[in-house]
């Protein structure tokens, strides 16, 4: 098999140094690009704890050069709304497939790239949360939806740690999206003050604090009964080994589209 050649955004971050120790740790995978606004210059195998890998941290604003120079498969950006805006366009252009992980993203965000996706015949993934056993807590939320029916209300609460800068989680929404359509489409209500009587809307509401990695709480209530089902994330090793298993697997697939962590695990 030839060997994937991957570039990372938002490099130098605790999920960049995470996918630089994994990738260089998978077989038929190397990092040959990495890109962050800071320690430009420096080895960002030393950065991430591993040793010189020879390639060097990337200002951002060469991405395009860089990727095409070091001839990269495949970029992997889980970093903020705006930055991916910018860059996952850019990338596509270069001929790179993407892994985006970015939360937060606007429909018009998300228009422009699946836009770039399709005008320059590369294949991407997108998703909320890579993590593996998400992806099965979601599928058990929609089936048990369908099998409760409209009968039980449900309310999704969802805790992360306090440098989360959006809320609630794109998770969280995921969540609900799979239930409501289970449902046959359901109104979401996010947190609840003053006069606010219940129907049958999906309530969808966040914590923030300390360092919780994750956890994802779908709570389907009845009369005499309650059923919760529960993700919890006890570290990023989880969404890191996703989104590689993604990076892999989107390399050889059909161009031209955008793909989700649903496909990737089926």
């Amino acid at each position: 098999m030839t060997e994937i050649r991957a570039a990372l955004v938002g490099a130098c971050g605790k999920m960049g140094t995470g996918l630089v120790r994994r990738i260089m740790s998978t077989e038929d995978m190397t990092v040959a690009a990495a890109f962050d606004l800071m320690r430009v210059g420096e080895d960002i195998g030393e950065i991430a704890g591993i040793g010189k890998i020879g390639v060097p941290v990337s200002d951002p604003k060469d991405l395009s050069t860089v990727l095409k120079e070091a001839k990269v498969d495949v970029i992997l950006d889980f970093t903020i709304a705006k930055a991916t805006a910018i860059n996952a366009p850019i990338a596509a252009a270069a001929g790179v497939n993407l892994i985006i992980g970015t939360t937060g993203l606007t429909p018009e965000i998300m228009a422009d790239i699946k836009k770039a996706v399709e005008d320059n015949n590369v294949a991407a993934v997108q998703s909320t949360n890579y993590s593996i056993g998400v992806g099965i807590f979601i599928k058990l939320c929609a089936e048990a939806a369908r099998n409760l029916g409209l009968d039980y209300d449900v309310e999704i609460i969802e805790a992360h740690h306090n440098q989360k800068k959006d809320a609630p989680s794109g998770t969280a929404f995921s969540t609900a999206e799979a239930i409501s359509e289970a449902l046959g489409g359901k109104e979401f209500v996010h947190g609840r003050e003053g006069l606010c009587p219940r129907g049958k809307e999906i309530g969808i509401h966040a914590v923030r604090g300390g360092d919780i990695v994750g956890d994802h709480t779908a709570m389907f209530i009845g009369n005499c009964e309650r059923i919760e089902i529960k993700h919890q994330a006890h570290s990023r090793d989880v969404f890191i080994a996703g989104a590689v298993l993604a990076a892999k697997w989107v390399c050889s697939q059909e161009k031209g589209k955008i793909y989700s962590m649903k496909d990737v695990l089926a």
